[in-house]
């Protein structure tokens, strides 16, 4: 998570305030903003994905944005994305990401898949899957390699949208993924209309499998529907080795988190990956 995906706007007077101070003295944001993806003036991490019970032990990682200030201090998703969000602007982001991504891929790569978060206002952008084609095609890289994270909030407000976006997508030979899943009520019924290939496990319930039985009973719930399903689990947020260790002993396919390894530069994946606090 915590990357380019759609999230609640909080419209009180210190967001209004922000907003302000974001586009204070600029006589054309939107052009700004255009000019920072031009400049590339985003910088990416990756965080990978530990398999808990495979032989390729991170099979795939988060991709992350990050914006650098004229200080060259790197902001975080939560200081810039809502600007983005404001100006209908997270298209030209997750396009960006894609696009350097895949750059990154055709270069070489020790990490042969990555997730990329798409916000909700790019599930109506037909374009989106052209682009992703098209980039696919010049750089000779195949569409297995990327993974789309749709956020469940924007899963459940725009299901139709979701549903077209996942088909176009997968036609192309990329995987979906439902990412912070169970936030909420959990509905099933979005994993089987979209055809997903992995579940992000809200960190919620992760946090809380040791003291709650509520977020057993939602995580129980999950792993019967995955098995039918054929779905993969990853469970987000894994701070803490005890927590780890319960997820491997249910059988959770995935965990991603601090405890499991902290997030690096993308051009860092030319030397092989740091290992990170794993238990083993």
């Amino acid at each position: 998570m915590a990357n380019a995906t759609a999230f609640d706007i909080p419209v009180d007077g210190e967001f209004l305030e922000r907003m302000e101070a974001h586009v204070d003295g600029l006589s054309d944001p939107v052009e700004q903003l255009r000019q920072a993806l031009a400049k590339n003036e985003f910088e990416l991490f990756f965080q990978p994905i530990l398999a808990l019970s495979s032989a390729d032990r991170y099979p795939m990682a988060e991709i992350l944005v990050r914006m650098r200030e004229e200080e060259r201090a790197l902001l975080p998703p939560g200081e810039f994305l809502p600007v983005l969000e404001h100006y209908g602007m997270m298209p030209h982001l997750d396009r960006w990401v894609v696009s350097r991504v895949v750059e990154r891929l055709a270069r070489g790569s020790r990490m042969a898949r990555f997730t990329i978060n798409v916000a909700g206002q790019t599930l109506h952008e037909p374009q989106f899957a052209i682009h992703v084609a098209n980039e696919m095609r010049k750089a000779g890289v195949s569409p297995a390699c990327l993974l789309f994270e749709i956020d469940e909030a924007d899963v459940l407000a725009q299901l139709d949208a979701a549903a077209r976006f996942a088909a176009a997508v997968k036609r192309l030979g990329c995987g979906v993924m439902i990412d912070g899943f169970g936030h909420r009520a959990i509905k099933f019924t979005p994993l089987k209309v979209l055809r997903v290939d992995y579940v992000k496990i809200d960190g919620s319930i992760v946090r809380n499998i040791l003291r709650s039985e509520v977020a057993r009973m939602k995580l129980d719930a999950m792993l019967r529907v995955a098995d039918v399903l054929s779905i993969g689990l990853v469970a987000e947020c894994v701070e803490d080795q005890d927590i780890l260790a319960r997820l491997k002993a249910l059988n959770v396919s995935h965990a991603q988190g601090f405890g499991v390894h902290e997030p690096h530069p993308l051009d860092s994946l030319a030397a092989p990956v740091p290992d990170g606090a794993v238990a083993r």
